[in-house]
């Protein structure tokens, strides 16, 4: 197998890789920013957004498909996870401020479309955590994000 529903599966005798990058590439022509200019980070440092920034959008069904599009990346991508999850948060009432944040994620994927998930063979058995929090974050309900993810093997 090497594609299978939207992802390039490259296998060998250490491991197998898992990546979107042709998905990535799709979804940049879609939104007009193929030849866009790269970023280092996802998301502005400190950045908080708002459900009541900037102007309303008059068709959010360009904001809705690009978070779905983003969700989707998250398959072989978890270092989008953050954006847009936060992203999602401004689904039923998008903005313009929300769109240039959602296209600042595009311009950050378009530099590291070759980056996916690599499952190596090992011979032992490992648990590993990681957990991270922002305490009362949210701008609008100050409520707490937390995130956590374990890996085995």
């Amino acid at each position: 197998m090497n594609y299978f529903l939207g992802m390039e599966i490259h296998q060998c005798s250490s491991g197998i890789f898992v990546s979107q990058r042709k998905y990535v590439v799709d979804i940049l022509k879609k939104f007009k920013l193929k030849s866009c200019k790269e970023v280092a980070t996802p998301l502005a440092q400190n950045e908080k957004i708002s459900k009541n920034d900037g102007e309303k959008l008059e068709e959010p069904s360009a904001f809705r498909s690009l978070v779905g599009s983003l969700l989707y990346l998250t398959t072989s991508r978890p270092d989008l996870m953050f954006p847009a999850s936060l992203l999602s948060k401004f689904m039923t009432s998008p903005n313009n401020i929300h769109m240039g944040v959602a296209k600042r994620v595009l311009k950050y994927i378009k530099g590291t479309a070759n980056l996916g998930i690599w499952y190596s063979k090992t011979g032992g058995v490992k648990l590993i955590g990681y957990v991270d929090s922002d305490w009362a974050g949210s701008v609008d309900d100050m409520k707490s994000i937390s995130g956590y993810v374990f890996t085995i093997g």
